[in-house]
């Protein structure tokens, strides 16, 4: 079985020094991709210690561990419940989640996810979805191409560049990277250029992949399955996913404010644990991927 070209994990022993591992219990990694979370969560787990891991990425499969303690499930981590339930697992002690998309998913040219190669508009991180970044591009309606600028990437030029993509494919289809780039290139200003295509990637990405929901339903399942004192490590790379992590711990809410009972206090299931932590700047430079990474760690009360 081929091992595949992965980069080193973010954060790998500040993410998994949060989940406060014991020998004998029942961890899960939601965002398996090269393995590395995994394998030191392993590491420090003893022979009657397990791990579950997620990836709905068939390239990831190929890096399963051979442990009689861990199970690599092929599924996208916002069914976690329902999966570890197929295996009898109701509670565990610890979930660590890695949001960004892999190293890997940005050097196989020919998934599209990333602006320095010239490929086919793709992004699927699940290679069987039927949505593709073809079909945001060339079938989304001009509303709901400028929400999706807007909202993912937060662009301001959003409805002006949505307008203009509409406009080209009236007459011919925008079939890859190069293609779309030079459809939005008014928009593209050569001192900005990468930050603004980073911009449209990511926007076009967390609508194929439909990352925003996945996010608030896994989120959702979380306080139900850990254990009393059970530990949350979450790892984000943008604002979107870090204010909906950051709310989540401290509200138990995505938006809006909990309801506070006659004294003003609310009840929430989790507690954060230290502050926001990020990479070190050796990390940073070792690690580029690692630049824009939050860690964020909750506790069940």
């Amino acid at each position: 079985m081929t091992i595949m070209e992965y980069h080193n994990p973010v954060l790998l022993k500040e993410a998994v020094d949060g989940l406060n591992i014991k020998e004998d219990g029942i961890y899960v990694d939601v965002t398996f991709g090269g393995g590395g979370h995994s394998k030191e969560i392993l590491r420090r787990l003893g022979e009657n210690g397990r791990l579950f891991a997620f990836d709905q990425d068939e390239d990831a499969l190929k890096n399963t561990i051979d442990d009689s303690r861990f199970k690599l499930i092929h599924e996208n981590f916002r069914h976690i419940k329902r999966f570890l339930k197929f295996y009898r697992v109701n509670k565990v002690d610890g979930i660590l989640a890695d949001f960004g998309v892999s190293s890997h998913q940005f050097d196989v040219a020919e998934r599209g996810f990333s602006t320095r190669f010239e490929a086919d508009l793709d992004m699927r991180m699940n290679q069987k979805s039927t949505l593709s970044a073809y079909n945001v591009v060339n079938d989304y309606e001009e509303q709901k191409l400028k929400q999706v600028f807007w909202q993912y990437g937060e662009l301001r030029a959003a409805p002006a560049m949505a307008k203009l993509i509409v406009e080209y494919r009236a007459t011919e289809k925008i079939i890859t990277s190069t293609q779309l780039k030079d459809v939005l290139k008014k928009f593209l200003p050569p001192k900005h250029e990468n930050k603004v295509l980073a911009q449209i990637y990511q926007a076009i990405r967390i609508e194929v992949n439909q990352e925003i929901e996945a996010l608030k339903e896994f989120l959702e399942q979380t306080p139900e399955l850990l254990n009393p004192s059970g530990r949350l490590s979450f790892i984000s790379y943008h604002s979107l996913e870090d204010r909906l992590v950051k709310r989540f711990i401290r509200s138990g809410l995505f938006e809006g404010e909990p309801e506070r009972d006659v004294f003003g206090k609310f009840e929430v299931p989790l507690k954060k644990i230290n502050g926001l932590i990020v990479p070190s700047k050796e990390e940073i430079k070792n690690n580029n991927r690692a630049r824009s990474a939050k860690l964020r760690i909750a506790e069940k009360l």
